[in-house]
């Protein structure tokens, strides 16, 4: 029998089912596309700014990286998580351990192991290593954490913060204790802090694409009927929660490389508050609300030092300027108003995807 040739309505038909997956994948890809160009074109402008301006970006480039490790285990479960400062800490420490050169570990800390003082890795190498760190801290102590749910989690996550402050703070021959800890390479500039701003967007969507993270949004929403749907929410709860504890440890070491000095005092509530309300702000349960909420943030934040300090109007002799500490009032009035008003954040809890969908569909 001779082989049946195929028609041309089957190649069509064949055809037109490939267009519809190349759209299919494109239309579930477009948000992580949007939020990689967004952060790709802050990089190109703040290239054209001057060195100050320059710096403020790669700050907040490296707090949108430690945001985004927030969001996925406190965006996917929605547990509130304290302890995502607490991970940066451990993963500053590591990546400066192995990275600084010995003559200034034998300056700073001259009681640390003696291979750990003649360790001198590259400044990737800290980087991985600060997040498997983390990581490895995370799967130890997560596994009780996770069995908690509600106000208990949140509490076990605050007490984690304090105990990882305490530690670090005091322990001396390992961190300096309180003092500055100096002389780590400062290699973070607008490009590092970029990419890897763009790598932990892309860790983000590609897990909560994974069915691991469905469950765990599902045990988010109802928790009991997830649990009788089969979902095993601490497992699924301890995935996201080390996966958060890396992004948010590499997150530790680019600040601590993009300073070039280290304090324990650095990493404790201020930041912890800063970036929930980051997080919170542009709404808890999606990806672009923690990209979102973090550049907003940081811009009305900028604007309000620019405020503080003085803006001269053009044209005239006359400066712009508020009351010291009216900055910090009017950005905690701000996140009140959205939380208010917009309980679920500026996105609504969306991703930008969905957005450019439905706007599709009504036109």
């Amino acid at each position: 029998m001779a082989p049946v040739q195929p028609t041309s309505m089957t190649m069509a038909a064949s055809s037109g089912h490939g267009t519809g997956a190349l759209r299919d994948i494109v239309r579930r890809s477009a948000t992580l596309l949007i939020l990689v160009a967004l952060v790709l074109a802050i990089v190109l402008l703040a290239q054209l700014g001057d060195i100050v301006m320059q710096r403020r970006v790669i700050y907040g480039l490296v707090n949108l990286v430690a945001v985004v490790g927030l969001y996925i285990f406190m965006g996917n479960s929605g547990v509130l998580n304290f302890s995502n400062v607490a991970f940066m800490a451990i993963g500053a420490y590591t990546s400066a351990l192995l990275t600084m050169p010995p003559m200034m570990k034998n300056t700073f800390l001259p009681d640390l192991p003696v291979w750990l003082a003649a360790a001198q890795v590259p400044s990737l190498a800290g980087a991985f290593a600060a997040g498997a760190v983390a990581g490895l801290v995370a799967l130890v102590v997560g596994w009780p954490i996770m069995r908690l749910s509600g106000i208990g989690a949140a509490i076990a996550t605050m007490s984690l913060l304090i105990i990882c402050y305490i530690v670090l703070g005091n322990w001396n021959s390992l961190t300096g204790g309180q003092q500055s800890l100096m002389g780590l390479p400062a290699y973070v500039g607008l490009w590092t802090s970029g990419i890897w701003a763009m790598v932990a967007i892309f860790i983000a969507y590609v897990y909560q694409e994974t069915r691991w993270a469905i469950a765990l949004r599902a045990s988010r929403e109802d928790e009991v009927a997830a649990r009788a749907s089969g979902v095993r929410i601490v497992r699924q709860r301890l995935v996201a929660f080390v996966l958060s504890a890396v992004v948010s440890g590499i997150a530790g070491a680019l600040y601590g490389h993009f300073l070039g000095t280290l304090r324990v005092e650095t990493f404790y509530l201020d930041p912890t508050f800063l970036f929930i309300s980051m997080l919170v702000v542009g709404g808890m349960r999606s990806l672009t609300g923690a990209v979102v909420g973090t550049i907003g943030i940081s811009l009305l934040t900028e604007i309000l030092r620019l405020l503080e300090v003085g803006v001269a109007l053009p044209g005239t002799d006359m400066t712009l300027s508020t009351a010291p500490g009216l900055g910090d009032v009017a950005l905690a009035a701000v996140m009140l108003l959205i939380i208010l008003f917009r309980p679920q954040g500026i996105t609504g809890g969306r991703e930008i995807g969905s957005f450019i969908q439905a706007r599709r569909k009504r036109t």
